[in-house]
């Protein structure tokens, strides 16, 4: 299994327009094969900080997922509405 934590810091005033792409992006992926868990948190300290954190049962199911038509017509939406570059990890569990 791999999960990743994607890391947004979002503009000033564009919260609810990122809460609401995001959204459909997570409707649409949950449907995904291969697609464990995609969940979509708020800093409890900055609230315009958002990180999803998804879980795939493999890279093959992620590059299916990065080439699918949500994700490609919605994550670029996102670069108007994030204030300085994503930080994206990808973990693979050990234990």
């Amino acid at each position: 299994m791999i999960t990743i934590v994607a890391k947004n810091s979002i503009k000033q005033g564009k919260t609810e327009e990122f809460k609401n792409l995001a959204e459909k992006l997570i409707n649409e992926s949950r449907k995904e094969k291969g697609n464990v868990s995609y969940t979509l948190y708020q800093d409890a300290n900055d609230n315009n900080i958002f990180t999803f954190i998804e879980e795939w049962e493999n890279e093959d199911v992620i590059k299916s997922h990065n080439a699918s038509t949500h994700f490609t017509s919605i994550v670029p939406k996102f670069a108007d509405l994030i204030e300085k570059k994503s930080e994206i990890n990808l973990y693979k569990k050990i234990k």
